[in-house]
């Protein structure tokens, strides 16, 4: 459907919608790189886009002849002169929402299993530790009370982190967004009076953020090794072994209603209403 003309060339939807999504484009990557070098070649580049419509507009052979030639020299050019720009708008491309929505399910699944074996193995390690996963609420406050690391969430990044002789293994975890956001972050405690005096401090900082944002924390005890999971500010499971935490993990991140859980664990592994750590240490 043509709308109007310019001189003899048919304008349509089709061709505002390009001139907008171009436009858009061409915005989006001014914004990436303005106060950087690469913002006045940028802006060079716009001028010789405009030039090379322009020119062909006003059926300029010579010029558009110029132009064509060296078309292809041009992407190469402009991969060497942005590529850390380029990198960067990749990197906000796939942490944004709309593409998020799509890797949810997969990057929660990593995150939960890499929580789960780091866990694990601070736990047989009798490495005391607090992992503190995000949930709809942001904390914001807590994440920059921290060392800010925005780390890809591994196991091995976990457990180094708690090293007892590690600078950071002080504090919480602080996972938000599917990556470390930071590390030795100050929680606040409970202010629960019916909490057991002899609570050791991790717990009493996993059941206070817990009490104050929809986050699940995860402690391990250094003293029995005990894994025990926080949530809504009270515990909601302890002696969790890794399977049984990465169960609960997805149940309630996902907002899923807990189900009976069938599992090779002992006895003492089953789920509890609220239950308390005995004697938790830091």
């Amino acid at each position: 459907m043509v709308l109007f003309h310019i001189g003899f060339i048919p304008i349509t939807v089709i061709d505002i919608l390009d001139i907008l999504a171009v436009s858009f484009v061409f915005y989006q990557l001014y914004k990436i790189m303005q106060g950087t070098r690469a913002s006045q070649m940028f802006t060079g580049l716009i001028i010789i886009f405009v030039g090379a419509f322009i020119a062909q507009l006003l059926d300029m052979r010579g010029l558009t002849w110029i132009i064509q030639n060296i078309a292809t020299v041009w992407v190469v050019a402009f991969v060497i002169l942005f590529q850390p720009e380029l990198r960067r708008l990749l990197i906000q491309i796939g942490q944004s929402k709309f593409v998020r929505q799509f890797l949810k399910i997969s990057e929660v699944s990593k995150v939960l299993n890499a929580v789960g074996k780091a866990a694990e193995e601070l736990s047989d390690k009798r490495y005391g530790a607090l992992f503190v996963i995000q949930g709809d609420t942001g904390i914001k406050g807590v994440i920059e009370t921290g060392i800010n690391l925005r780390a890809e969430v591994t196991p091995e990044l976990l457990v180094s982190i708690f090293f007892p002789r590690s600078p950071l293994h002080d504090g919480a975890v602080v996972i938000a967004n599917e990556i470390v956001e930071s590390a030795r972050c100050i929680l606040p405690l409970t202010q629960n009076p019916r909490v057991e005096t002899t609570m050791g401090m991790r717990h009493r900082a996993a059941l206070g953020i817990t009490e104050e944002s929809d986050c699940v924390a995860v402690v391990v005890s250094e003293e029995t090794g005990q894994i025990s999971l926080a949530h809504d500010g009270h515990f909601l499971h302890r002696n969790l072994n890794r399977e049984l935490l990465e169960i609960y993990l997805t149940r309630i991140l996902s907002k899923t209603t807990s189900q009976p859980v069938t599992s090779k664990s002992t006895s003492e592994n089953k789920p509890e209403a609220e239950v308390r750590p005995e004697t938790p240490t830091m």
